[in-house]
């Protein structure tokens, strides 16, 4: 058997340790990566600094994945955020109601009651409310239907599902030329003004017919600088669905409101 030399075998064990240490405190201290960032630099949307008045720039600050809208003055930063857009899916005796739009975009062509939702209210009252601006209708939503993101145009849409409420009238508001209900069948896709609405209907009657209700979730892919309804320029991704029931006050609700 050849002979030990504890000497080395000590000094081995010792640099093991050393590394195993360093090791320990490297992973300890170790940052995670930065996000990556993006390579598309958005358009100036605002040209004067809301602090000081001073000039702004688009830039990517230090250690931030997004291209920001930045101050040369004061060092600003001015945030762009996705918009809100909310709305009501409304039933009436099988019939959906929809609004002529009387303003651009899409001037002319039918949409359900939705708009930008604003500070100070919830997304359900927000859908109310656009839907009494635009239809003069008193409506009670019933539950959440679809969330549709749109990331070329920077908005999320949140709508429900609504009855007609007392007194069950509605008339075109200042943004309509006509507010109708429309049977099923009749409902004129090739009118529609926007390609949210256009997605949101087809999946409301087919959940009409079959007598299950979802809730949908899923990304509508634009082409960007596309008209909003063209049927070549968009697409729905990542859709997902959960069926959804009405609870029993829900279900009497929604019966009144159709034998009114």
């Amino acid at each position: 058997e050849a002979p030990t030399n504890s000497s080395s075998s000590q000094d081995a064990t010792a640099a093991a340790a050393a590394a195993a240490a360093a090791a320990a405190a490297g992973a300890a201290t170790e940052q995670p990566a930065p996000a990556p960032r993006t390579n598309m630099m958005p358009r100036l949307q605002s040209k004067f600094c809301r602090k000081c008045g001073g000039s702004m720039a688009i830039v990517q600050p230090q250690g931030d994945a997004q291209w920001r809208h930045v101050c040369n003055s004061c060092g600003y930063i001015d945030y762009f955020n996705p918009r809100m857009v909310v709305g009501c899916v409304v039933e009436h005796e099988g019939k959906i109601l929809l609004c002529k739009r009387a303003i651009e975009p899409c001037k002319g062509l039918w949409t359900i009651p939705a708009g930008f939702m604003e500070i100070g209210e919830s997304s359900a009252a927000g859908a109310e409310r656009e839907t009494y601006e635009e239809a003069y209708a008193r409506v009670q939503v019933l539950s959440q239907y679809a969330h549709w993101d749109i990331p070329v145009i920077g908005q999320a849409y949140i709508l429900f599902r609504a009855k007609l409420a007392s007194p069950f009238t509605f008339s075109a508001g200042p943004e309509s030329l006509e507010v109708e209900l429309f049977d099923p069948a009749s409902i004129p896709f090739d009118q529609i003004a926007f390609s949210s609405v256009s997605i949101t209907l087809r999946h409301y009657l087919q959940d009409m017919a079959s007598g299950q209700w979802h809730l949908h979730h899923g990304v509508i892919d634009k082409v960007q600088g596309a008209a909003p309804n063209d049927p070549a320029s968009f697409q729905l991704k990542h859709h997902f669905f959960v069926p959804v029931a009405l609870s029993q006050q829900q279900q009497g609700s929604s019966a009144a409101a159709c034998s009114g």
